[in-house]
């Protein structure tokens, strides 16, 4: 059955010249000396002494530690509550911390959402909270009124049930989005193939688990968490200690303590041989890559630096890196190649990244292993690890601008107890870095015989060729929220063709004499768009006549209609198009004229085949790909115990601008005996996934011809 929907449109350079060349420039002695300088790069100057102003602390009796950043320059000061946390694993409610933290200001005994929103908002301030604590910043003027609002926020929320039921719905509408996401997905696999299951980094969030979480269960966490002696308070702005400790004992004297529980995990281990997981995504015309491992590099530790300077020569961020070069500019394989390193309290992470093209996904990932192999096992050049530091050098320089920044290093300091100039020293420490610190951590943290290769992309395309790449010659499955698929041993019987398949839906629907005698048809639906009901309304008459509008309240959004002779387009009240046969505008309405179009597919026409059995929403579907006579292409999932068609999925655009899109189909119901899907859930044409909600079918009912008529 065709279905209709609306589709919505919905370099900072430093240049830093020594004062040797400068002389030069100045010398007067004529065009040689001018020459020289501009065919020769100058060298790096001395690394300049960092002052990120004077730290101070001190701790509360309710065990809250308060550090105080001064910073005169403006008349502003900002106040963090921050968690001091082990991380949590939530087993079959995931995300309910996050939901917690959310809700926080979401409104108080004293205050409702409404009038906290409408008293930050008169002081020009901000002010926000997450699952590890609250921010909030203003004018030094209207700081006891920000602090004011902030203490009432950590101290008398009340969780209201109906925010609750608003995130919730949000987060489900979000996953629903996410899980035809290729990035999304690999997050979620890679997430579970590096910590797995039993780790609070390796646990995944699916609707399940969202509708599993308890309002009691967000209480909980802030009960339990929520306590001075487990947070820091980081003030940073216009103001001393002296004022900072007055401020902290009016608004958070009252804070009470509490036991907090701390948290022990299996540590994460990398793979004893390369690994690749896959995980499918029908109709991709590109795959996504990560070759990702978990990695011992903790907050602070003597090998952070050097392990940051060498992952931004190989890939972290500057066009020079390695992975860029070699997959962009050589090759042309990608837009974008790079690499990630990140130190951790509990257990870091490496993972190097790209999207590619379908048939260069084998030679990317052979391109990412020899670059991570060159760079553990040859010395990087001069002019590479001076790009590196440079680079580094400049982006820590624009970070110290923000005040957040300043807090976020203070904190960091007294947090995982770090020298007290250690960001102060950044600047020496790198400028001392040499090129055997960045081998030295390259054969540490560089480990591709380690490494898990996932792929998010078209498996019948792409996985075959990825078999090479794997120690144990063997490719892991993996669906979007990383739970593992099992490909093997899954035979289809030699009875069970495409066109049986087929056959099998048009009887479950109601058989095909039934569906043959339907001639038209009318679908009244709604669909929640920019938080109204629009109203879709098509009609379809054989052989030739179609209608279709959308209507949200009195706007006309989209109407569509022929009459087998002319065609007509209407976006957004501009004046209707007129298309005439031959034009694409009007063939494809033609196209949408078909009612039921499996019907057509028993055709010789068409070509069917069975491309396995896969999972859709905890369904075994038999995965049918077919091709019309023009030549598009769909694959279509049928319920293996019920025969019903359960998902769609095809790829619209071309090149860059391809996409995939896909529909469920749910909540069947038998209408004059033939069975149709009342909740359609459409991916990949808008932002956000659409649900269509079919409120009437009426099948061979009088239908005026001047409903398709064309002037």
């Amino acid at each position: 059955m065709k279905q209709y929907i609306l589709m919505f449109a919905v370099a900072l350079l430093f240049i830093q010249c020594n004062k040797t060349a400068a002389d030069k420039m100045a010398d007067g002695k004529g065009m040689k000396n001018t020459e020289a300088f501009r065919t020769n790069a100058p060298g790096p100057a001395p690394a300049r002494p960092i002052n990120l102003g004077n730290y101070s602390s001190f701790v509360m009796d309710n065990g809250l530690q308060v550090i105080v950043v001064e910073n005169h320059k403006l008349p502003r000061v900002s106040y963090q509550i921050s968690l001091n946390n082990d991380p949590i694993q939530e087993g079959d409610q995931v995300g309910y911390v996050e939901f917690a933290g959310e809700l926080l200001s979401k409104g108080t005994s004293n205050r409702p959402k409404a009038k906290l929103d409408e008293e930050i908002d008169f002081i020009g301030g901000t002010l926000n909270s997450s699952p590890n604590g609250l921010f909030g910043s203003s004018l030094k003027k209207h700081s006891g009124k920000l602090l004011d609002l902030m203490s009432d926020v950590l101290l008398n929320p009340t969780f209201p049930e109906s925010e609750f039921d608003k995130i919730k719905k949000q987060a489900i509408s979000s996953l629903a989005s996410a899980k035809t996401d290729a990035n999304a997905i690999a997050s979620n696999v890679s997430s579970r193939i590096n910590y797995g299951k039993n780790h609070p980094y390796g646990e995944i969030q699916t609707e399940k688990s969202v509708n599993n979480i308890t309002l009691e269960n967000c209480k909980k966490y802030y009960e339990t968490y929520f306590r001075p002696n487990n947070a820091y308070l980081v003030i940073v702005g216009d103001i001393n200690e002296a004022e900072a400790k007055l401020q902290a004992m009016k608004y958070f004297s009252k804070w009470k303590q509490g036991n907090v529980p701390s948290q022990r995990y299996t540590p994460a281990a990398a793979p004893m041989k390369p690994s690749v997981a896959f995980a499918n995504k029908d109709g991709a015309v590109q795959s996504v890559i990560n070759i990702t491992y978990p990695v011992d590099l903790q907050i602070g530790s003597e090998n952070e630096l050097a392990a940051a300077l060498m992952n931004n020569i190989l890939g972290g961020g500057i066009f020079s890196g390695r992975l860029m070069q070699n997959l962009r500019e050589k090759r042309a394989y990608t837009y974008g190649a790079r690499s990630s390193l990140s130190s951790d309290k509990l257990v870091g992470n490496f993972n190097a990244f790209a999207n590619v093209r379908n048939m260069v996904t084998d030679s990317s990932v052979e391109q990412f292993i020899y670059e991570m192999d060159r760079i553990s096992k040859e010395p990087v050049s001069e002019n590479d690890i001076q790009l590196a530091k440079n680079s580094m050098a400049g982006g820590f320089a624009r970070s110290l601008e923000s005040p957040q920044t300043i807090a976020n290093f203070a904190l960091n300091t007294f947090k995982y107890k770090l020298p007290k100039d250690y960001y102060n020293t950044y600047l020496s420490r790198l400028e001392k870095l040499t090129i055997d610190d960045v081998q030295r951590v390259a054969k540490k943290y560089i480990t591709p015989q380690n490494a898990n290769i996932l792929v998010v992309g078209n498996k019948d395309e792409v996985a075959k060729n990825l078999l090479r790449f794997d120690g144990d010659g063997k490719i892991d499955y993996y669906d979007a929220y990383g739970e593992v698929l099992n490909y093997d041993n899954v035979e289809i019987p030699a009875n069970i063709t495409g066109k049986s398949i087929i056959e099998d839906y048009l009887d479950a629907i109601g058989g095909k004499a039934k569906l043959a005698d339907v001639k038209s048809m009318v679908t009244n639906a709604t669909m929640p768009i920019m938080g109204k009901d629009a109203v879709i309304t098509t009609k379809q008459k054989l052989p030739n006549k179609f209608f279709a509008s959308v209507l949200l309240g009195e706007m006309k959004m989209q109407e569509q209609k022929t009459d087998g002779m002319k065609a007509s387009i209407v976006q957004m009240g501009r004046p209707a198009k007129i298309a005439n046969p031959g034009e694409k505008e009007f063939d494809d309405l033609q196209e949408k004229v078909i009612i039921i179009e499996q019907l057509a597919y028993l055709n010789a026409d068409y070509k069917l085949e069975v491309k396995g059995i896969e999972e859709v929403n905890g369904n075994k579907c038999y995965k049918v790909q077919v091709v019309e006579p023009k030549g598009k292409t769909t694959i279509q999932f049928f319920d293996m115990k019920t025969n019903l068609l359960r998902k769609t999925s095809s790829t619209e655009g071309e090149g860059d601008k391809a996409r995939t899109v896909s529909t469920d189909y749910n909540d069947y119901k038998a209408v004059n005996g033939i069975m149709m899907p009342h909740e359609l859930v459409m991916v990949g044409q808008a932002p956000m996934p659409l649900t269509m909600k079919v409120t009437s079918f009426e099948i061979n009912g009088t239908i005026s011809d001047t409903d398709f008529e064309v002037k």
